[in-house]
């Protein structure tokens, strides 16, 4: 297996991309390969300083940097020889099995878009993240969390097809329960988006359909495995979620249930959806949240979600 990182990518690259990948290469099995995008010049110090083990590890230069704040589409269409537009077009061509990055979100999701693209038959995909369940255990998915904020119910509807099949091939849930995030748990509650998707999953024989789950229950209650909302939603959730987890540090509260909140704790998530697996990591990734980016690339490699997600489509 070869997982290509973009080492440029994040406020704190290359020096933190690299210690991730190194605390990885640790816990990685022998069989796994990792393979470094980005300028040779400042990649080669940094793993001679860290006495690192290079059987493993292979580089491929990338003379350009897509910065965080640059126009996603332009860049990627201007920095050809950049580190994302390198390891999109060798996951392409699958000379890698799969891309990991920290950087420019946007210019992620269109190189993805660009290359790989979506598998077909799904109408948009979607960014699934893990919310940590209070009973312990598997985390609950959350989904989409950004990358549409605009949907429709048939758009929704997928997405408990594409949160069930990646709760249960990558966190082994059996027959995952999935709920539709919404202001109330009665079927008439909403606004117009969520009452047509209701109508739409209820009595599905793609998923185990539970209802309506209100945000108490996201974080309160182990009630569902899998949530849809739109990417509007979803994405307010999740900062949220983060500006709780840095105010309980700031007021020096210690406990193992609000630590998982920390993204760190995850550190990557993939998109569904597209005919390859990419995974997307927070833009001030260190090295720990890179290390466990880069094990969770590994889990979705080998959960082989495209194909599934291929043959449930088709």
């Amino acid at each position: 297996m070869k997982i290509g990182i973009d080492v440029m990518g994040g406020d704190f690259a290359p020096h933190a991309i690299i210690d991730g990948a190194l605390l990885a290469l640790n816990e990685l099995p022998e069989n796994v390969t990792l393979v470094l995008f980005g300028d040779q010049a400042q990649i080669e110090p940094l793993l001679t300083a860290a006495a690192s083990d290079r059987q493993r590890l292979e580089i491929v230069h990338a003379s350009e940097v897509i910065e965080m704040g640059e126009h996603p589409a332009k860049a990627f269409s201007k920095k050809q020889d950049s580190s994302i537009v390198k390891g999109f077009y060798m996951l392409q061509k699958g000379l890698i099995d799969a891309f990991a990055s920290a950087g420019n979100t946007g210019a992620m999701l269109v190189g993805a878009m660009y290359t790989v693209k979506s598998v077909p038959g799904i109408i948009r995909p979607a960014i699934a993240a893990p919310v940590p369940n209070p009973e312990g255990g598997v985390p609950t998915i959350l989904l989409d969390v950004g990358l549409n904020p605009d949907c429709k119910p048939d758009v929704l509807y997928q997405y408990g097809i594409l949160g069930t099949v990646y709760a249960r091939d990558v966190y082994g849930l059996q027959n995952p329960k999935v709920g539709l995030l919404n202001i109330g748990s009665e079927e008439e509650k909403g606004n117009l988006l969520t009452k047509a998707t209701y109508e739409a999953m209820k009595g599905s024989k793609d998923f185990n359909f539970i209802g309506n789950i209100e945000g108490t229950e996201l974080l309160g209650v182990n009630k569902a495995d899998v949530v849809v909302c739109d990417g509007f939603v979803g994405n307010v959730v999740l900062k949220q979620t983060e500006a709780f987890y840095a105010l309980i540090k700031k007021r020096n509260i210690n406990d193992s249930f609000f630590e998982k909140l920390n993204f760190e704790y995850y550190g990557g998530t993939p998109i569904l959806g597209i005919n390859a697996p990419v995974i997307i990591g927070h833009g001030v990734s260190k090295g720990l949240a890179v290390k466990n980016m880069i094990l969770h690339t590994k889990e979705v490699v080998e959960a082989k979600l495209s194909e599934k997600f291929k043959e449930i489509f088709k």
